[in-house]
Parts: structure tokens; sequence; C-alpha cells
């Protein structure tokens, strides 16, 4: 968990949540399908260098990049996605924005 938490999440800290990373995607005629054995590749439309959207119940959370680790798949978080679906601040960021109080809040005249 990030610093960055409401006290109120720690009673939700065990609830189990299904993520999922797609790798990509395609479109094939089914005579292409049915060719396909052992050996066989399909080229998916993402680029090797892209992305991926980390998924929770079928909404983007999260994008990042595969690594390995301790010999398996493994995905490194690159940034978090907002309400919104753009990205959010880093952690620090968003820690630091909370922290100092908007400029002219609470000046009386």
């Amino acid at each position: 968990m990030t610093a960055f938490q409401p006290a109120a999440f720690h009673r939700f800290g065990d609830v189990a949540v299904r993520l999922s990373v797609e790798l990509g995607r395609t479109e094939m005629p089914l005579r292409d399908v049915l060719m396909l054995g052992e050996g066989s590749t399909v080229a998916l439309d993402r680029l090797t260098d892209e992305l991926l959207d980390v998924t929770a119940n079928g909404r983007v959370i999260a994008r990042g990049e595969v690594v390995a680790e301790k010999g398996r798949f493994a995905l490194r978080i690159v940034s978090l996605i907002g309400e919104d679906g753009q990205n959010m601040p880093p952690a620090a960021d968003l820690a630091a924005a909370v922290a100092e109080p908007a400029v002219g809040a609470g000046d009386a005249a």
C-alpha cells in the first residue's frame, strides 16, 4: 500500500480482487485459426515497448511493463490511472499536494 490511502481502507485489505493484464489482441479468419499448431506465431496489436493495461473487474487501474521475477513473468507498475482515465501523479507528488494548503486558503483580508 502507498502512503496516501485513507485509514478506512484497512477494512478492505483482505478482499481479493482479480487483476488482469492483456498482452494484446488480433483478429483473424477462422481458417487461419484452424491452421494454428505448435510453433505458430500470432502477431498482436501491441508494440513491444508499449505499456500494458492492468484491469480490475474490467476497469483499467494502472499501466505497466513486463519483467521477469524469480523465473516468472511479472508486471512493474509504471503509472496509476485515476477516475478520469488519465495517469495519476506519482505518490510522492500526490502526498505533497495533499499536505500543502491551497494558495490563498485561510487568508483573511
